[in-house]
């Protein structure tokens, strides 16, 4: 992935105009009656960023990001189990090969100080079936699965649970635990085909974690983009469209049970078929 810098005066310009924006906003609102900010309150503005548009509605703004340190180069195999295998029963024995990636260091960013940080440092998001994902910091771990057919992906992930994008950073497959059930259904998942898994955000965010909230998922198969597909964030009931896959902090949330739906489009809008191309989740924001 390259990153490209603007010009400093470019950059300097749009802090400028930024700043002109938010102050037309303030004398905007002063100037404008309750009624009517109530009723514009559902209307999206966009403001311009460096890695793309933020988005306002109904006080939530999402925000993409791509400024956290890059890891062109680092590297995950799973050696098993292997795709396809069958394994015994219960605690399932996850092994990893990592080049150029340290497990358990602390990710050099200032978004390790603004938003919610494991201080155990980088490490790999396991994900089975699309469920929450399970943080480990040694490439050797054991993990109840139940009997069946399981969609194992794993990737890893920064210190503040920011996920690596590049090819060769993330491993995808299907195994088999113990016996499955004589009525269960095979898996039919296509480990080619077009897919969305969610990994954040997860559990609980509170005091200053619950200020900037990162909503990050996963991609294999596909890429975003303005005449592509795309994923739909519902975010209390909010709607969102994201043209590229990057992380997005997520500001305004209110206090209490925030839900978040993400859907995997094509061009057209309609859900991409996959069993895990829409999926729902719910956190407690505790400001």
């Amino acid at each position: 992935m390259k990153l490209f810098l603007a010009p400093l005066s470019g950059l300097l310009a749009l802090g400028l105009l930024g700043s002109c924006s938010t102050t037309q906003q303030a004398e905007t609102a002063a100037t404008t009656s309750p009624a009517d900010r109530d009723a514009a309150l559902g209307a999206q503005t966009t403001t311009s960023t460096v890695s793309g548009q933020a988005q306002t509605r109904n006080g939530i703004t999402l925000t993409p990001f791509d400024d956290s340190p890059k890891f062109p180069t680092a590297q995950m195999r799973l050696n098993s189990p292997v795709a396809g295998s069958t394994v015994p029963s219960g605690e399932v024995a996850f092994s990893y090969e990592l080049t150029n990636f340290q497990l358990t260091k602390m990710t050099a960013s200032d978004h390790a100080m603004q938003m919610a940080n494991s201080m155990k440092g980088q490490h790999i998001h396991n994900i089975v079936d699309n469920q929450p994902y399970t943080a480990h910091y040694d490439t050797k771990f054991t993990k109840p699965i139940a009997d069946g057919q399981h969609v194992v992906l794993s990737f890893l992930s920064r210190s503040y649970h920011e996920s690596l994008k590049h090819l060769g950073a993330y491993d995808l497959r299907v195994i088999t635990v113990g016996t499955p059930a004589a009525d269960a259904t095979p898996s039919t998942f296509d480990v080619k085909a077009p897919a969305l898994f969610y990994s954040r955000p997860k559990d609980t965010y509170a005091g200053k974690d619950a200020q900037k909230i990162m909503l990050d998922f996963y991609l294999v198969n596909t890429t975003l983009g303005d005449s592509g597909n795309k994923v739909r964030a519902t975010i209390n009931g909010t709607e969102f469209m994201l043209n590229q896959w990057l992380p997005y902090m997520m500001e305004g949330l209110p206090a209490g049970q925030a839900t978040i739906k993400l859907e995997l489009l094509d061009s057209s809008g309609t859900l991409i078929p996959g069993p895990y191309n829409s999926v729902t989740r719910t956190i407690t924001v505790a400001p």
